[in-house]
């Protein structure tokens, strides 16, 4: 049996999980989710716990089982807690601007980009460098960051661009460190 999809999920106060017409519908402080329950696939709801079971051992209901599980412990988060994610901006002139719900980035090109964010996140900016974003939904934010993170990716002589805050860019040596061993 799956590791992932027998652990229950736990609810904290101020969420709700139901079952309707073969869907999940999470409710909490920060709003509504609702998942689609795949053919063998149960939800059982009861003692502030959630456990996601399944009928068959076939591989795809396997695969399933610990996907949906996983689906719905990242709602019931979402929607109580909330997600965060930071990117940094590094470059000689390269920053960020939070207007409205658009991002303005200026990032060495000719023009500015604006990146229209989409409903359900927000996001700050630290220092004109700093770029957090936030949302309750973590696989929209996690697509946000990638595609923000995609407008100018670091490059590894200089380090230049945008990365996440935990991620680490391997830096190559320049022409001259290279012919210098020669």
């Amino acid at each position: 049996m799956s590791r992932i999809g027998r652990l229950p999920v736990r609810l904290p106060p101020g969420v709700t999980v139901q079952l309707d017409d073969g869907s999940v519908v999470v409710k909490g402080p920060k709003g509504t989710d609702r998942h689609g329950l795949p053919a063998k696939i149960r939800v059982e709801i009861g003692d502030g716990m959630v456990r996601v079971v399944r009928d068959g051992d076939e591989r795809q209901t396997r695969s399933l089982h610990g996907l949906m599980r996983k689906m719905i412990a990242n709602s019931v988060v979402g929607l109580s807690q909330g997600f965060s994610r930071s990117l940094e901006i590094i470059g000689v002139g390269y920053r960020a601007e939070v207007k409205g719900n658009a991002i303005h980035l200026t990032l060495g090109y000719s023009h500015p980009i604006v990146y229209q964010l989409p409903p359900g996140m927000q996001a700050k900016v630290d220092r004109q460098t700093i770029l957090t974003l936030e949302g309750n939904n973590r696989q929209l934010l996690g697509e946000v960051a990638a595609q923000i993170r995609g407008l100018r990716p670091p490059e590894p002589y200089k380090g230049k661009g945008i990365k996440y805050a935990d991620e680490h860019i391997r830096r190559k040596a320049g022409k001259a460190a290279a012919t210098a061993g020669k």
